[in-house]
């Protein structure tokens, strides 16, 4: 999904009002909700088990592609920084710090923004993030973290009948992006997308089913 500057630019203003409303509108009885990450095989119906489920729950959704175009911009990251008062910024900092000395990681511009930017979406809570990594960027007490999968065959009938292409393109597309995130979560995290340790829960939809794993997840959360 291709975005323009106007648009996210449109999307973080539409954002950033709604936190502010938020916090002034309900200061006292409004509770802090981790943040739900979602990490999927190519094809296992993970966007859109997220949008459902971010509908279920009644949360933000940020998909891979809008985290993505946020994390490209200083002008984003520091926009959405606006919206923590002073100790909210102290503690994303500190989480920042402590992500990047105990993965020993070397962060580039772009992974400098896309930790702010997650970070930030985490501290005000209430959101389902699809992809980059947000599973390890947002500390244990701000995130649900899940990882949906199916067996190979399934996904590949899944994307050749969602685009019309034979089970041999179908196959070519998964293995690429597969590898594609592989090689992200490694390059910025130093990790394995597929360890299940780095996941609270891991959902087959071959045999549970989107509608079924919206429930299971929707209960973990209990909002």
């Amino acid at each position: 999904m291709k975005m323009s500057k106007r648009s996210i630019q449109q999307i973080v203003e539409e954002q950033v009002k709604k936190w502010h409303l938020e916090h002034t509108a309900s200061k006292t009885d409004r509770r802090l909700v981790p943040a739900v990450t979602i990490s999927r095989e190519p094809g296992s119906g993970g966007r859109i088990l997220a949008e459902q489920l971010a509908q279920a729950l009644g949360f933000d959704l940020f998909h891979q592609e809008m985290i993505h175009e946020m994390a490209k911009s200083a002008n984003v990251s520091s926009r959405l920084l606006e919206t923590l008062d002073e100790r909210g910024l102290s503690v994303l900092e500190d989480w920042i710090a402590a992500l990047v000395n105990t993965r020993h990681l070397w962060p580039d511009q772009y992974s400098q923004h896309l930790f702010k930017v997650v970070g930030t979406i985490g501290k005000h809570g209430r959101a389902v993030l699809v992809g980059r990594g947000a599973n390890f960027i947002l500390p244990p007490d701000k995130r649900f973290r899940v990882r949906i999968i199916a067996p190979q065959e399934f996904r590949v009938n899944r994307v050749a009948e969602y685009f019309s292409v034979s089970p041999e393109e179908a196959k070519y597309r998964i293995i690429r992006t597969e590898n594609d995130r592989r090689a992200f979560i490694r390059k910025y995290f130093h990790a394995d997308i597929e360890d299940p340790v780095n996941y609270d829960i891991v959902i087959n939809t071959a045999t549970v089913g989107i509608k079924s794993a919206v429930n299971l997840i929707k209960e973990a959360v209990a909002v």
